[in-house]
This record gives C-alpha cells, structure tokens and sequence, in this order.
C-alpha cells in the first residue's frame, strides 16, 4: 500500500515521539527525581502508532504497565505524563497515578494498569458499550507475553466473540513476561492460533515494520468497526532493554540484546526503507528527530519545577464522579 506522504511524517513523528520520550526519562531517572520502576517501550514503538493511528478520541484503548507509547500513539499530550511520571500536581492524573496509570480518557485512553492482563476486560467492557449504544466504537486492549497467558484474557476473547464485540486484542510479543522467557512458561508457540480458538480471526505480524502493522490494524478495526466482532494481531518485536529501567538483564544473553538494537530497530527499519525508496528526505525525518528530543527536554526541565499535589488533595479523586 502505497501511503500519502502526510501519513508517513506523521508515523515517523509518533515513533520519534515514542523513542525520544523514553530516552529522556532513562537520562531523568538517573539523575534523580522519579519514584518507583519505569517500564519502557523502546524497540516496540511500530506497534502502538500503527494501530492507533487508525483511532480517533472516541475510541478506547487500555494499556499496560509498559504503557507510555500506547498513550503517546493515542495522543495524550507529552508534558502532561512527564509531570505525572515526576508526581506533580500538573501531571495527566494530577500526579497520583504514575508511570503505570496514566490516562486520559477525553483522548480515548481508559487508562495504562499494573496488574497484567487487567486491562482486556476493561476493553471489553468499552466495546459492549459502544455496540450497546449504535457509537461504531471500537476499543483495542494492548497486552503482553505474560497476559497472554492470564484466565482474564481468555474471558474476554470468548465474550468478544460470542457477542461479536469491537474489540481489537494486539499481544505485544517481545519473548518476555518480566525476567521469564515465554517460551518457559507458555504451551504453545503460536498465540494466534490460541486467540483463534475462541472464534475470532487472528495473525501474527512482525511488530518492528510498521507497514505489517499499520495494514492489520486498518483491516481489524475495519473489520470491528462494520459490525464483524473481534481480532486479535499478534506483533513480535523485542524490548530493548530489560523489565525496567535499570533491570540488568541476567537472564538474557547479550547477543539477543545487541541483535535487538542492531537488526530489530523499528526506527532505523522504517528510515532505511523510506530513504531508500526515495519516499521522504532525510533532513525531513532529521528534523522530526531534533524537534521531538527537544519537547521532551522541554517536557523534563518543566516536570521537575512544577509542584507536587498538595496534602489537602490526598483523599480526592479516589471515586469517578455519578453519571
């Protein structure tokens, strides 16, 4: 598919987006200043703009605690989550949720959730609404190895498709559910034939070519969006670096580490194919590169002056407010 020149800048913009972020939070957080782990998405940026680029703000999505390309792709505005990742009271939920809990449900996103495979039910619940009520909706549960494996998931796929829900599950497959290769604790090798097992179309897709992805999301939430039921994609591409920030990656040896960065780079895969078709100019995408780095030092430098939520808030916001 051949894709207007618009639409390539902005899937190099959002992936640049993605990588500058988390970049700027690995020099941030070892300066000092951010509590807690940080679960970063690098090396899975294709994935999150390929999919929701097909999104708009009244569709859903639910993330996971490796969640901040999903709210990017999704639009959440940068310095807002850069303050909630500081704790601030500027931040996307008033500095209260973290790293592992931004949202922004006026852009669609239902919010990012630490414990694994908690977010497909969200998802699933976003989908019956939207069918319910005629919105044409459709919501997209981002889930990874280890959910892959979680009771709650399974739930939600067979309620999907017993009820013809549109609902888009995307299993973000980077061969790891935190220290633990999948293929230690996984029965089978083929996550999509599983999903598929539940009456649902599902594939399997190379998550580091953002083409692969951009051209199954459309057709899935095409697919969702017409009345059809649910899909799952499952996209492979490696994170990395370890479970968090600062992980050192014991169980992992460095020849995948060091075959991750040098042949599995999102990035540099979708520059190199553009570059060489004659697609874009480099000082284009160089341009996008330099821009982003700096909204997100802007973002950093911001986070850091800003205040923490005062004491006086500590019990609000604890209860969504009555429909």
């Amino acid at each position: 598919m051949q894709l207007p020149r618009d639409t390539l800048l902005r899937l190099w913009r959002t992936m640049v987006r993605i990588r500058a972020f988390e970049e700027r939070l690995i020099l941030e957080n070892r300066k000092g200043g951010i509590a807690g782990h940080l679960h970063l998405y690098i090396g899975q940026e294709a994935i999150a703009t390929g999919v929701c680029a097909h999104l708009t703000d009244e569709d859903a999505i639910t993330s996971t605690h490796r969640g901040h390309g999903h709210a990017l792709a999704k639009g959440c505005d940068a310095n807002g989550m850069m303050a909630e990742i500081f704790g601030r009271a500027t931040g996307s939920c008033a500095g209260k949720g973290g790293s592992m809990h931004i949202a922004d449900p006026k852009r669609g996103h239902l919010g990012a959730n630490g414990i694994v495979g908690a977010n497909a039910p969200l998802a699933l619940g976003a989908a019956l609404s939207a069918k319910t009520l005629g919105t044409h909706g459709v919501s997209v549960a981002f889930i990874g190895d280890g959910a892959s494996n979680q009771g709650a998931v399974f739930e939600s796929m067979n309620m999907a498709a017993a009820m013809a829900l549109p609902v888009l599950f995307v299993i973000e497959q980077n061969g790891y559910g935190e220290y633990t290769r999948t293929d230690a604790v996984t029965g089978t090798a083929d996550l999509a034939a599983r999903a598929a097992s539940f009456g649902m179309p599902a594939q399997k897709i190379d998550g580091t070519d953002i083409f692969a992805v951009y051209d199954a999301a459309q057709s899935a939430i095409h697919h969702a969006r017409t009345g059809l039921g649910p899909t799952t994609l499952v996209a492979t591409a490696p994170r990395f670096g370890g479970h968090y920030e600062g992980d050192n990656q014991a169980y992992r040896s460095a020849s995948d580490m060091q075959k991750a960065r040098d042949q599995q780079d999102c990035l540099a895969l979708y520059r190199n194919r553009i570059l060489e078709a004659g697609l874009l100019e480099a000082r284009d995408l160089d341009a996008i590169v330099h821009a982003a780095h700096a909204d997100m030092e802007h973002a950093a430098q911001q986070a850091r002056a800003d205040a923490p939520p005062a004491p006086a808030t500590l019990l609000t916001d604890i209860y969504a407010k009555a429909l």
